[in-house]
């Protein structure tokens, strides 16, 4: 992700996603396993925010930063993708659709257009749903993804196909800033690759060889991580602009785009190797990482308008380690119950007004159209 304090357009996150309906008659149930891996993930988003300016003076901190983002934000993807199965664009779904995505983004694009006018100084920004600010990019991507998610349903080869619609991406650097359309073609082959798992194909990563295989792999990934830091621009992560941008041949984009997700995927795997499938303290709180993704983005903003990093302890070896405590608390705090219930009525609207009643379809035929 980019420095925040250069941009808050360059922020990057991650959105919280729901269970698959049970089927009728049965009390709805979230698998802990996933609510487990949306919680870590989403703490690491913010703990990656507490570091960005943290970076120019630690390679240690560059390190681990650019470790975390080649696989966080894919992590959050492929499971959207994975409970996004479903989605068939019945009236049911473009109503969950709208009232848990594009109100969440008319909402949050307002509010933190008007807070940056504060919080960077730039008291004439405009408001614009078509460019999305901040942490907004990704409910613009997953709205284009879910859309999009019956023909990816219905192609013989979707991840060919979607690798192959990021490569292009990655040569076109006129891709204008329209919904974010560089970084939402270039993440898309993971939330594809989200379509294609099915249940056996986590079962298969949680294994305990594949647990212990991890702990090197992560070793390894760390120290390559800290050899990288003056030698490869870790914005390549952030996948949101094309190849020209880093000064190199157009060529090298599709060979990063192939080369970064195979990386990602490792990653992924062995994070995701490591997410407890019990219970824990914090299980319930995977179901709210889509507020605590967006009102997260509030304190960070706030943080560095008041310039926490200037001073000098934050980046000793305490600060830095209080930073990213700070930033896990925080972002927690944001997924309680108490702030979800307070916030619900803008992330997650009833709207009743705003749809059609859908008719009760009893044996395949509208109720009213039967005789």
């Amino acid at each position: 992700m980019s420095d925040t304090a250069q941009s808050v357009r360059s922020a990057r996150p991650t959105t919280a996603t729901t269970a698959p309906e049970n089927p009728p008659g049965r009390p709805k149930q979230r698998d802990a396993f996933f609510d487990n891996a949306k919680y870590l993930a989403i703490v690491l988003v913010a703990m990656g925010h507490a570091w960005e300016p943290l970076r120019s003076d630690s390679r240690a901190v560059t390190a681990l930063y650019t470790l975390v983002y080649a696989f966080h934000m894919p992590a959050f993807i492929i499971i959207s993708g994975y409970f996004s199965r479903s989605f068939d664009a019945s009236p049911a779904k473009i109503k969950r659709l709208v009232t848990g995505v594009v109100v969440p983004y008319v909402v949050f694009e307002t509010a933190y257009t008007f807070f940056t006018r504060w919080s960077d100084g730039v008291p004439d920004r405009e408001i614009s749903l078509l460019d999305p600010l901040y942490l907004t990019w990704f409910l613009a991507a997953l709205f284009i993804w879910r859309l999009t998610t019956p023909i990816w349903r219905a192609v013989r080869w979707p991840l060919p196909i979607a690798l192959g619609l990021a490569a292009l991406a990655t040569l076109s650097p006129s891709i204008g800033a329209d919904l974010d359309l560089q970084r939402t073609l270039q993440f898309l082959p993971y939330f594809v690759l989200g379509l294609c798992l099915r249940p056996e194909h986590f079962s298969l990563v949680r294994q305990w060889r594949v647990r212990l295989l991890a702990v090197p792999v992560f070793g390894g990934a760390m120290v390559f991580s800290y050899w990288a830091v003056p030698r490869m621009d870790y914005a390549w992560f952030f996948h949101r602009d094309a190849a020209e941008h880093f000064g190199v041949p157009s060529w090298y984009g599709p060979l990063m785009t192939a080369a970064l997700f195979g990386c990602s995927l490792v990653l992924v795997a062995c994070f995701l190797s490591w997410v407890p499938g019990r219970r824990m303290w914090f299980t319930t709180l995977g179901a709210g990482t889509l507020y605590g993704y967006l009102l997260h983005g509030f304190v960070v903003q706030a943080g560095n308008h008041f310039d926490w990093a200037g001073h000098r302890w934050p980046h000793t070896p305490l600060g830095e380690i209080a930073a990213t405590l700070v930033a896990g608390a925080v972002v927690t705090v944001l997924c309680t119950a108490p702030v979800r219930r307070v916030f619900r009525c803008v992330m997650e609207p009833r709207m009743e007004w705003a749809f059609r009643k859908t008719p009760p379809v009893t044996g395949g035929v509208p109720a009213q159209t039967r005789r």
